[in-house]
């Protein structure tokens, strides 16, 4: 239970976040990251945090696997990754964590 804690309050918060942004945005998604390619320095910042986000997708692959899930499980966290960065990393935590709880015969 004390494991998803902190990733639970961080997705919620964070998706709280992106949803109010993205209502309350003056462009689209796409056009937000083309803007952002555009320059050097924020271009460099995006590289950055997906090739962390490609970090992540392997972590929850290899996570995911040693539990024997298969990989259409995991595709999901993958597309949430992919559009929203750290949500579908959080959302598999918290996730995976639950389930662990329910199999754990001493809770």
């Amino acid at each position: 239970m004390n494991q998803k804690i902190i990733p639970l309050i961080a997705l919620i918060l964070f998706s709280a976040f992106t949803a109010y942004a993205m209502i309350n945005a003056q462009e689209s998604l796409i056009d937000f990251g083309a803007r952002l390619m555009s320059s050097l320095d924020t271009a460099q910042v995006v590289i950055d945090l997906y090739i962390f986000c490609a970090m992540a997708c392997v972590w929850m692959y290899r996570d995911s696997k040693s539990k024997g899930n298969k990989i259409k499980s995991i595709l999901p966290y993958f597309i949430l990754t992919a559009i929203f960065a750290s949500l579908g990393p959080l959302l598999y935590l918290v996730v995976s964590t639950t389930r662990e709880d329910r199999s754990d015969p001493n809770l």
